[in-house]
């Protein structure tokens, strides 16, 4: 694999834990929906096993946020350091004379 293809599966990954960040806050977002509507409902089951599901996603969502930050930014520092833009153009010339 070389330079260019190793970023652009870096950069893939980054957009695949944003997806991810994305999802949990939907899923953190419709429990707490049905947290609401339960309070009306007084549901025990609900009552019960909801705050825990709650809890599991969030602390699912702050490690995704974690492993985000750290990826984005190694993502970044590869792109820099091996100069991934002059990659691209040359990639394009290449592209454009064959």
């Amino acid at each position: 694999m070389n330079t260019l293809q190793k970023f652009e599966l870096m950069e893939k990954i980054v957009r695949e834990l944003e997806d991810l960040q994305n999802s949990q806050q939907a899923l953190i977002q419709k429990i707490g929906k049905i947290e609401v509507d339960n309070i009306e409902l007084s549901d025990g089951r609900l009552e019960k096993d909801l705050p825990d599901m709650h809890q599991r996603v969030a602390d699912n969502l702050d490690t995704i946020v974690g492993i985000l930050a750290y990826f984005a930014d190694k993502t970044q520092n590869f792109g820099d350091k091996n100069n991934v833009d002059a990659l691209k153009e040359q990639e394009a010339i290449n592209n454009a004379t064959s």
